[in-house]
């Protein structure tokens, strides 16, 4: 086995499992923890012996912390060396008709289960004198707010500060904590938008770098923010999106007299700017 373990929630389907297959390939001894714990089972058994499949509930601090225990004892390690915070869901609707329990339930999962993930986490890894890295999973619409979209962006732009206070005050403990926010990715809980193929082509049209992202987009930045090499990296979100979210105002309308600068240029001409 290797000496490197990753616990990552979420990780039955969608972009959680690719992240723990891409951990796998890496060298990583995998936890791959969901609440179905079938699911869960499916992805440890199409990543071999390097994986260990792990029911629990991210919002229940019990199960989860029976969960990190039976990693240990299944590893060896009384601590994994990282986690992957991407456990998820979504119920997307108009503010002024959405079910509070929809919000709620969104909020428990995405930003309260992240935190008792986080910290049944950095508690074993004091415990054991030992340093680790978290990465939590964040996203676009937690950068830039989308309509009806519930809770979703907000829960994730908690999630994103969060993130943050977690490297102010663990970063003395040796665990280092960043976010990874994915944009228009063709993975997990994006399907459905892209089944569509009318939707799939204006939606890559409108990504500067010309395409939709991969999971395995998403899985190498989430690799890197893990790894030794970003040993001096805490604190920071960082968008997988393909510039999408900076690049709102090449949608809105602009007089092509104010394009050039210079000489017969009209940019000094009081256009805006």
């Amino acid at each position: 086995m290797s000496d490197r373990s990753v616990l990552i929630t979420g990780a039955g389907n969608g972009l959680g499992a690719e992240i723990a297959r891409a951990a796998a390939a890496a060298g990583w001894i995998v936890g791959v923890l969901d609440r179905d714990l079938e699911a869960a089972a499916r992805t440890a058994a199409s990543i071999g012996a390097e994986a260990i499949a792990l029911g629990a509930d991210t919002t229940d601090e019990a199960q989860v912390g029976a969960a990190f225990d039976e990693f240990a004892a299944r590893t060896g390690h009384p601590a994994p060396d990282g986690l992957v915070a991407n456990a998820g869901i979504v119920r997307f609707g108009p503010l002024l008709d959405l079910d509070v329990d929809d919000w709620r339930r969104v909020v428990d999962v995405n930003l309260t289960g992240t935190f008792i993930t986080a910290r049944s986490f950095a508690r074993r890894v004091v415990d054991a004198g030992r340093s680790g890295a978290i990465v939590t999973l964040t996203s676009m619409n937690g950068v830039a707010a989308g309509p009806n979209a519930g809770a979703y962006g907000a829960t994730k732009a908690g999630v994103a500060l969060l993130t943050t206070q977690l490297a102010l005050e663990w970063g003395p403990l040796g665990i280092r904590a960043n976010a990874v926010a994915p944009g228009l990715i063709d993975a997990g809980m994006s399907g459905p938008i892209y089944a569509d193929a009318e939707i799939r082509r204006l939606r890559s049209e409108r990504v500067p770098i010309g395409r939709l992202g991969t999971g395995a987009d998403v899985a190498s930045v989430v690799l890197f923010l893990l790894s030794d090499e970003a040993a001096y990296v805490s604190g920071t979100e960082l968008l997988v999106d393909g510039g999408v979210t900076g690049s709102v105002i090449s949608t809105l309308p602009r007089p092509r007299s104010v394009d050039s600068v210079g000489p017969g240029g009209r940019a000094d001409d009081g256009a805006d700017r």
